[in-house]
């Protein structure tokens, strides 16, 4: 039988070691903790992968990068596991058989793509960026219908105004000195669509990231329907 403390709870639960630092966290204080805070702290050990899991599975996560102390800064798939395996790529076998038979073994040198800033931040940053849910790409999801969510991806920021048959646009007006204006989307039926002027998508993401602007943005209303709700924000200037 499980000896039980002071608390009146049994000994054997939910609790881990942090090997860095000896410290201790119980999975059920974890489970007290914000989702926000929950997947900034995975993403301090490196975790990735957990726009889409739920809060327990979180937690459990948690649990896991504390005891491994985030070891391997390994990717966690839907379930918490990790997206991979502890078996080596096939390059790296070949390389691996190549040595053993005292043939040559060649070095392949791989570019990696920049990742564009999922979000910015600064001194102006609003209340409505700081609680809103982090999207990184296009595998994240909305925790539930009607939350308001922030990227600054340009995958996500895409993939939302085309799937509402939205084109890039400015407020006509608003340009300065020929640069772009106010950004905006001009959607189908919009009746004061012949106040927008539409630009390419490469003109609305330059100036969107010359200005270093987030999107706030819903995918859908609360009642489940679409929403096109959206504004940018600029985490520099309270006026944006």
């Amino acid at each position: 039988m499980a000896q039980r403390n002071s608390s009146g709870r049994g000994g054997t639960a939910t609790t881990t070691r942090r090997r860095a630092g000896g410290r201790q966290t119980a999975a059920s204080d974890l489970a007290q903790l914000r989702v926000d805070e929950i997947r900034k702290r995975l993403r301090a050990y490196g975790v990735s992968g957990i726009s889409r899991l739920r809060k327990p599975e979180l937690v459990q996560a948690l649990v896991k990068a504390e005891r491994s102390g985030g070891a391997g800064k390994r990717s966690t798939g839907p379930s918490g596991r990790a997206a991979t395996g502890g078996r080596r790529s096939a390059p790296a076998r070949a390389a691996s058989t190549r040595a053993k038979q005292g043939g040559p073994e060649r070095t392949t040198r791989t570019t990696a793509t920049p990742t564009r800033a999922a979000t910015r931040t600064g001194r102006a940053s609003s209340r409505s960026v700081r609680s809103s849910q982090l999207i990184e790409s296009t595998a994240d999801r909305p925790e539930r219908p009607g939350r308001s969510l922030v990227t600054a991806n340009h995958e996500v920021i895409q993939r939302w105004a085309r799937a509402r048959g939205a084109k890039p646009a400015t407020i006509a007006g608003t340009e300065r000195d020929g640069r772009v204006g106010v950004l905006t989307f001009d959607f189908p039926g919009y009746r004061e669509s012949r106040r927008l002027r539409q630009i390419t998508w490469n003109e609305w993401f330059r100036t969107f990231d010359e200005r270093r602007l987030n999107l706030i943005y819903q995918e859908q209303l609360r009642d489940g329907r679409p929403s096109n709700f959206f504004r940018t924000e600029s985490p520099d200037r309270e006026d944006a």
